[in-house]
């Protein structure tokens, strides 16, 4: 297993140039007539540019609107999940990454099919900065939850029972924001987190939430960039 050697990056955004290098990093792990998973987010939409302008012919399965969108205008094919037994392989960015390879996702609001796709694809390989590395899940002190719309408030009242604090997400307007699937997305004030497991089991058993954005033993690949614009690779040794 890979083990982290330096946490104390500052959490600074890559040049686009940079985040460019990153993606194109990982279309080495891309070949001709595969199945994609697509994430979402900036580093996400980074990878989908670099497969669309190298020309590689893959189908690819998006976990959100904006990255179809954005895959269309590239003209990759896109298919319905349903349209295949197995995905290849899935591409997608992460918020935090602890020395074990488990992740927080979220911060686009497109976590539970992003978890899905993960789950339905062979390989996971993820593009963070180094920024993103942490020790422990939880040290950006936030933890992104889908919620049904009816069940909100009772989900608030169990989730602040935790030790968490939730609190509804809106845009800068003030609206409450919705995912794809069409419910609320409760960010979850946290701090670093001694068993994320069991913290993903107890919210799981709340009635009305979905999914969280805790992605455990599911990164096959990290590819990490960092300041200097070295780009490594970290690797989970574990087999699924």
């Amino acid at each position: 297993m890979a083990v982290h050697r330096n946490f104390v990056s500052p959490l600074h955004e890559p040049a686009p140039e940079l985040l460019a290098e990153l993606a194109n990093a990982a279309l080495r792990y891309v070949k001709s007539g595969q199945t994609v998973g697509l994430g979402s987010g900036r580093a996400a939409n980074a990878f989908v540019r670099a497969l669309g302008e190298a020309g590689i012919s893959v189908r690819a399965v998006p976990t959100s609107t904006a990255t179809a969108e954005l895959a269309r205008s590239y003209n990759i094919e896109l298919v319905d999940l349903a349209a295949v037994k197995r995905l290849d392989a899935d591409f997608d960015g992460a918020d935090e990454v602890d020395p074990r390879l488990n992740m927080i996702k979220g911060r686009g609001g497109a976590m539970v099919r992003e978890k899905v796709i993960a789950t339905a694809s062979r390989r996971r390989i993820f593009l963070i900065w180094d920024g993103k590395l942490v020790q422990q899940l939880g040290e950006r002190g936030n933890l992104p939850i889908e919620v049904v719309p009816f069940a909100a408030p009772l989900v608030v009242r169990e989730i602040a029972k935790l030790g968490l604090k939730p609190k509804i997400r809106r845009d800068h307007e003030g609206h409450e924001v919705y995912s794809d699937n069409g419910n609320l997305i409760l960010d979850c004030g946290v701090s670093r987190m001694r068993n994320p497991r069991r913290l993903e089991c107890d919210l799981l058993s709340i009635p009305g939430v979905v999914g969280t954005g805790l992605f455990l033993q599911m990164a096959d690949v990290v590819l990490v960039l960092s300041a200097g614009g070295k780009i490594s690779a970290l690797r989970r040794s574990a087999q699924r």
